[in-house]
């Protein structure tokens, strides 16, 4: 009798064993890729994001850069700062430093309420020195105190970045000053 249940319970260990295993295998396989997808919205036409590097790679590049450098890239970072009257410019920690980042000939602007979001951007990275007056402009676009424009006396070195164009997280009601087109002229 002993062995009879010893019997049973060896075939009941082995059938729940073997039951465990298929369900197992029946689990689809998830990736880290698949993991870490982001939806997109598209502004200044469609990009990808296959070949962009971190925002920590190019706080790198523009640190071996020079006033007047320039580098073409794509980069992926997050936007901590949006102007918040149009969207015309936005700004993007790389690194250590803070790149400011506005639109070939103004012609797309990103999302007022996208701070926060990630952000993959294409086009021209370089070090320029920014004058006083621009630099009180973009204090008065981010909604700065006066006294904090103010305080601005000095033109400083910074980290810029034309984009061609730009992918923004998707997320609900972006806020997007949409350009005037440009004026045409017509025959007569």
């Amino acid at each position: 009798m002993k062995q009879i249940l010893v019997c049973f319970v060896a075939v009941l260990a082995m059938v729940s064993c073997k039951e465990t295993e298929q369900k197992e295998e029946e689990m689809p396989a998830v990736n880290d890729e698949q993991l870490e997808e982001v939806a997109y919205m598209d502004y200044g036409g469609k990009m990808s994001d296959a070949d962009a590097i971190s925002a920590m790679e190019m706080g790198e590049k523009y640190a071996t850069m020079q006033t007047g450098d320039t580098a073409q890239v794509k980069v992926k970072g997050v936007i901590a700062d949006v102007c918040s009257k149009k969207g015309c410019w936005v700004k993007v920690p790389v690194g250590q430093d803070t790149t400011f980042v506005r639109f070939e000939d103004y012609s797309f602007f990103l999302p007022k309420n996208g701070k926060g979001k990630e952000v993959v951007l294409e086009g021209m990275a370089f070090k320029s020195v920014t004058p006083v007056d621009e630099l009180k402009h973009y204090a008065m676009d981010a909604g700065k105190s006066q006294e904090e424009i103010d305080a601005i006396t000095e033109e400083e070195v910074t980290l810029k970045f034309t984009a061609t164009a730009a992918k923004v997280e998707a997320f609900e009601n972006p806020d997007v000053f949409e350009p005037a087109p440009e004026a045409t002229e017509t025959e007569e």
